[in-house]
């Protein structure tokens, strides 16, 4: 049962891989909470990139914690842990997978045949306008239909490379593909996912920037105030 010792000094939120995996390996529980608040978001969108389903991918994390901080005996920091146990879910992901579709080929996960909420939008806060909260929401919904259309090569390298922002030799490591591989199918990938929504963020731009509602009618008592008060 994972717990606290005594005279145990808490680990924090900026503690090193190397002194929380040295931590989790005793069953420190600050130690495991601290790696999964760090490592949940990459799993569950490398997961939803092979499998393309969230109650999947969040059964797929679930088991990947549990593999991984049960056979940490297993780690040997070859690679970073991050790495290690995006690893173990991709793999997890693939058998899934495999299950699904027997006839999965499995060449086109990497050469050495290795084993949203998706995209946050960046930019100014939404705040409580209903109007723009839509809008992004549409937007969003197009953009995670679009990567989802992808062909499973290219979608993973490009999930792993643009919305977690791993780097090249990162997503090399994962996917046991060669460096210029990576960057092909990442240029392929931007290529293909262009053309997807040059199609069919016609109807979503009428709708961006927003300016109606509860803020347009601000605007108009403002407007009416400095003319007429």
């Amino acid at each position: 049962m994972i717990g606290k010792q005594a005279g145990h000094i808490e680990p924090d939120d900026e503690a090193s891989e190397e002194d929380l995996v040295r931590r989790a390996r005793v069953r420190d529980e600050a130690a495991v909470r601290i790696m999964t608040r760090r490592y949940s978001r990459r799993l569950f969108r490398i997961a939803r990139s092979i499998l393309r389903n969230d109650g999947e991918a969040e059964d797929v994390v679930q088991e990947a914690y549990v593999r991984a901080f049960t056979g940490l005996d297993q780690f040997r920091g070859d690679a970073s842990f991050g790495t290690w146990i995006t690893r173990i879910a991709m793999n997890e992901a693939l058998g899934r997978l495999r299950r699904r579709r027997p006839t999965v080929d499995w060449e086109t996960y990497g050469e050495n045949r290795r084993p949203a909420d998706i995209i946050h939008f960046p930019g100014s806060d939404i705040g409580t306008d209903p109007e723009r909260t839509m809008a992004r929401g549409e937007i969003g919904t197009i953009i995670e239909h679009a990567i989802d259309e992808l062909p499973d090569a290219f979608r993973v390298v490009f999930v792993a490379r643009v919305v977690e922002d791993m780097t090249v030799k990162e997503t090399a490591d994962l996917f046991g593909l060669k460096e210029e591989t990576v960057k092909t199918r990442l240029h392929r990938a931007r290529h293909m996912l262009q053309e997807s929504l040059d199609k069919q963020l016609g109807s979503a731009l009428t709708s961006a920037f927003p300016f109606g509602g509860r803020r347009c009618a601000s605007m108009t008592e403002k407007v009416v105030r400095l003319l007429y008060v």
